[in-house]
């Protein structure tokens, strides 16, 4: 594990890292009991679209943790790999390009899972 900060590569340490891992796994949490409820009182399947939230926390924090790279950070121009919330700024207007397009990516990847397994639950049977 890259234990220091690479433009648009990784800009969050282990005690960052574990953090996306336990938000990834909240959402999951509230997606899953948010699901058995709304299956459980027959919902409409309108309702099922707000599954999506839950999975947008997941997916977003799961891709987070993967890739070692916060998007919050890439897109305030920051990166920590020391106590949590000791924040460094970068200064590099190329580097600060780099995690910006990184962050990016990471919010349309979060998007584009969450939307997915929306589509997919909402098309299930009643």
């Amino acid at each position: 594990m890259s234990a220091e900060y690479v433009p648009g590569t990784c800009n969050i340490g282990a005690g960052e890292i574990r953090q996306r891992q336990v938000v990834a796994g909240i959402g999951f949490l509230l997606f899953i009991t948010s699901a058995i409820t709304l299956f459980a009182m027959d919902a409409s399947r309108s309702a099922r679209l707000a599954l999506f939230l839950p999975l947008m926390m997941a997916s977003i924090g799961w891709v987070q943790s993967r890739k070692k790279f916060c998007l919050a950070y890439g897109f305030m121009g920051t990166f920590n790999f020391g106590k949590l919330g000791q924040l460094s700024r970068v200064h590099d207007k190329s580097a600060l390009r780099a995690d910006r397009s990184t962050a990016l990516k990471i919010l349309l990847q979060g998007l584009a899972y969450a939307a997915a397994v929306t589509g997919l639950i909402y098309l299930l049977p009643a």
